[in-house]
């Protein structure tokens, strides 16, 4: 049933610029209940079976009251107990709390003309998928005050850099720059407010203020009203741009921004103007201020130490320096886009900047100082075993060296032999290799190899000469045997 609360919700979300079947929407209604309660002038009580009550008689009455004035629920008592009302207080207050009309606070309809101000806000709007991780979804709005042209971009995070590059952007968007820029309280425009002195500005905007040639307009505390452009347009943004927005990725929405903003945006009929923001902003534009010749720069600054793995922590993720800056205290500069990394003034790293979470992101140049240092400390250990297997290892080396062959090279392999062979056995055939002049690892391969296959040449047999062996009687052979088998053979 329509109570007369909800139908003046109905009629309040109207004036707020929502249709019929947004209204259906917000409040789980029918769309053709609330065309119906729209198209009425004024609440009219439906007539139902319900018991009627002690109050009915003075509901009129009682309206007309609070039209008149905002009178207490006590005093409401007062007045209808003098028109005969026997009731008690319980049923009035109820009633009073139902139907009283809300209270609207009058404001003045500010005006600008063209090229006199900007206002700004921040905009949020659940969370996002960035790769494998979520992320609150921000978004940056300027809206032009005299055109309601607007520009609109979309971040995950709502650092100072990323607010001075969403004004430089809308800013390059615009082509040029407004006299003001009406600002809400954040800390990264107005860092103090206090009560009968100047707001103190954040540094950082104050100068880039002064590099663009705008003056910083801050809201009082409380008043968000006083920017209702931009605040109008954060909603406008929620309600019919990102509201049923399927969103897979982060970097899908751009695209979908800057289409929506150039063929939507812009180019409604504004309900207060009555134009398109893209034809009063063919008047303002000749009225905005000149971009500066060069743009500024908005990235933050701060110090940082690099772990003993060679890398500086932000955002969650890890970027990797040259390893040579290991445990090093450095300087980071931090853009939307990219990160810098300096020692002194000199660069010595540049990454793409990561929303990420847990990434480990590396230049493949960074470790190379290190892994040479390795090889050499791993080459020069295997030099110290190749100088230990021969007195003469120095000056075999020497030659290889003269010989304009790769001494480092022959120096491995004559190692490895010595893991193979007897180091005796390496050593003996350095020796005859520097006796013959052959300054090669593949002539002391050879040398052991058949020095491995060669056996002694068997000396003469030598029999003991005892005594026993001396005494031995050979009895005279029986050759009759020969005969016997001749003569069986000739039978």
């Amino acid at each position: 049933m329509i109570d007369y609360e909800l139908y003046c919700k109905m009629r309040h979300l109207k004036e707020e610029g929502l249709f019929p079947s947004q209204i259906a929407r917000e409040l789980f209604l029918d769309p053709r209940t609330v065309y119906k309660w729209l198209a009425e002038e004024r609440f009219r009580q439906r007539k139902h079976s319900q018991r009627s009550s002690k109050l009915d008689p003075f509901k009129n009455d009682i309206l007309r009251m609070l039209q008149a004035h905002p009178y207490s629920a006590m005093q409401i008592l007062q007045r209808v107990r003098e028109l005969g009302f026997d009731g008690g207080y319980s049923i009035i207050k109820d009633y009073v709390r139902k139907v009283r009309p809300k209270k609207s606070q009058a404001f003045l309809t500010l005006s600008f003309a063209p090229g006199e101000c900007a206002q700004v806000d921040w905009g949020s709007y659940g969370s996002v998928n960035v790769g494998d991780s979520r992320r609150r979804l921000s978004f940056f709005a300027m809206v032009l005050c005299y055109s309601r042209m607007m520009y609109l971009e979309f971040t995950v995070l709502q650092t100072m850099e990323h607010f001075l590059a969403c004004h430089q952007h809308a800013f390059e968007f615009f082509g040029g720059v407004p006299e003001k820029v009406m600002v809400d309280n954040l800390k990264s425009a107005v860092i103090k407010r206090m009560v009968g002195k100047a707001p103190i500005f954040n540094p950082r905007y104050a100068d880039f203020a002064d590099r663009h040639d705008f003056k910083i307009i801050p809201c009082n505390v409380g008043k968000g009203n006083e920017k209702g452009r931009v605040e109008n347009a954060i909603g406008y943004i929620k309600k019919n741009f990102l509201a049923g927005l399927a969103i897979p990725d982060f970097s899908a929405i751009h695209p979908a921004a800057i289409i929506w903003r150039d063929t939507i945006a812009n180019v409604r009929l504004h309900g207060t103007t009555h134009e398109k923001p893209v034809v009063l902003f063919e008047k303002e534009r000749p009225c905005l201020k000149p971009l500066p010749p060069y743009p500024y720069d908005v990235a933050t600054i701060s110090q940082v130490r690099t772990t003993n793995q060679f890398r500086i922590k932000l955002d969650g993720n890890r970027y990797s320096v040259p390893a040579e800056y290991a445990g090093s205290r450095l300087a980071l500069k931090t853009y939307p886009d990219r990160i810098c990394i300096y020692d002194q003034e000199k660069l010595i790293a540049r990454h793409a900047r990561s929303y990420d979470r847990r990434q480990d992101i590396e230049d493949p140049d960074h470790p190379k100082e290190l892994l040479a240092q390795r090889k050499k400390a791993k080459d020069q250990k295997i030099f110290m075993r190749f100088l230990s297997l021969s007195p003469r290892a120095e000056a075999y080396y020497r030659n290889l060296e003269q010989r304009r062959m790769n001494p480092a090279h022959h120096v491995l392999k004559i190692v490895a032999l010595s893991e193979i062979y007897p180091p005796c056995a390496v050593t003996r055939a350095m020796e005859d290799a520097f006796e013959y002049q052959a300054f090669s690892s593949e002539y002391i391969a050879n040398l052991l190899e058949q020095r491995s296959h060669f056996k002694t040449q068997a000396s003469a047999l030598h029999l003991t000469r005892g005594e026993d062996l001396l005494e031995i009687t050979v009895e005279q052979p029986d050759l009759n045997i020969y005969d016997m088998d001749y003569k069986k053979e000739m039978a």
